[in-house]
């Protein structure tokens, strides 16, 4: 199951990389991050790690699997059926502007059932992230 939602930011993509990947300032600009904790200090690379706290959901674990400074990060937390797969991307437009993109794919025997649970709430929070990280962005 996949769910996609994009956004484009009047910011330059450099501003808008430097918010998105400080996790732990998340829960600052977001309503559907409580808290985020990063074991490991310094900026986040492949092999870095994020607990991070959601209203309505168990805390999950992620891993960082992929990264490409500036452009892109992909994550991925597992939970007993269900494998997710968190992407990030910042899409620098000719303007000067910013488009991201958020997916989540989940995967595993249960990711059907879980996706038409929680669905409605994975599609809320996705627009919540960047509707914060646009305004976030957005004031400079």
């Amino acid at each position: 199951m996949r769910f996609e939602a994009d956004t484009e930011v009047d910011a330059d993509p450099a501003r808008v990389w430097a918010v998105l990947v400080d996790v732990e300032g998340w829960p600052d600009w977001t309503p559907s991050v409580r808290r985020v904790h990063r074991p490991e200090p310094g900026p986040l690379t492949v092999g870095a790690t994020a607990l991070v706290e959601q209203p309505k959901l168990r805390p999950a674990r992620w891993r960082v699997t992929e990264l490409t400074d500036g452009r892109s990060f992909t994550w991925v937390s597992t939970a007993p059926g269900v494998r997710s797969r968190g992407e990030h991307r910042v899409v620098p437009l000719p303007d000067g502007r910013t488009r991201v993109e958020l997916a989540i794919d989940q995967a595993g025997p249960l990711a059907g059932p879980v996706g038409w649970l929680y669905g409605d709430l994975v599609r809320r929070y996705l627009r919540q992230e960047l509707d914060g990280l646009r305004r976030r962005c957005e004031q400079g």
